[in-house]
């Protein structure tokens, strides 16, 4: 039987020398790394009491999905700034050259839900930081947050102290 990490390439210097790019489409790719991922996940929820599952565009929604539907919860998606048809709050967050922003619909999360976050990988933990940040202006509280993989030497769970944070695989380098 593969282990979740028998899935996940591994792709050398790409996309500078000296960085291993940890590949999740090679996980989506095959119906039975796919299947270990999204129950491995799951696994991270059990016994956790919540109402809605978050996740962030775009690989977030890969996971986040099938994780509400099998859990019947409901799914709010996080998105790039300009997705999202009706109102929004919005919050930016720095990058390693730049900034970005994300949004939610301001109707997406209720006061008082409890709210698990899902995405495939933190990396510096800005996307997900500011994902939180929303949520809780919203009046939700995040109850967990769960990865596939995690990169700990880019030390993103550094940005989410406070947290129930687990990820299935986590990689000490960057």
């Amino acid at each position: 039987m593969k282990k979740m990490e028998d899935y996940v390439r591994a792709i050398p210097d790409f996309p500078e020398p000296g960085i291993i790019f940890r590949d999740v489409t090679s996980v989506l790719m095959d119906p039975d790394g796919l299947a270990l991922a999204i129950d491995s996940m799951k696994e991270k929820l059990e016994g956790v009491d919540f109402d809605v599952v978050v996740g962030t565009e775009s690989r977030g929604f890969m996971f986040g999905v099938p994780i509400a539907y099998e859990m019947h919860k409901a799914f709010v998606p996080v998105r790039k700034k300009g997705k999202l048809p009706m109102e929004t709050i919005e919050q930016s967050y720095d990058l390693e050259y730049g900034s970005a922003t994300v949004e939610m619909h301001t109707d997406s999360i209720k006061p008082g839900q409890k709210v698990v976050v899902v995405d495939d990988l933190i990396a510096t933990g800005g996307t997900i930081e500011a994902s939180i940040k929303m949520i809780e202006r919203l009046g939700g509280e995040v109850v967990k947050v769960v990865f596939l993989m995690e990169l700990a030497g880019l030390k993103g769970r550094d940005k989410l102290q406070g947290y129930d944070v687990d990820s299935v695989i986590i990689y000490e380098g960057k």
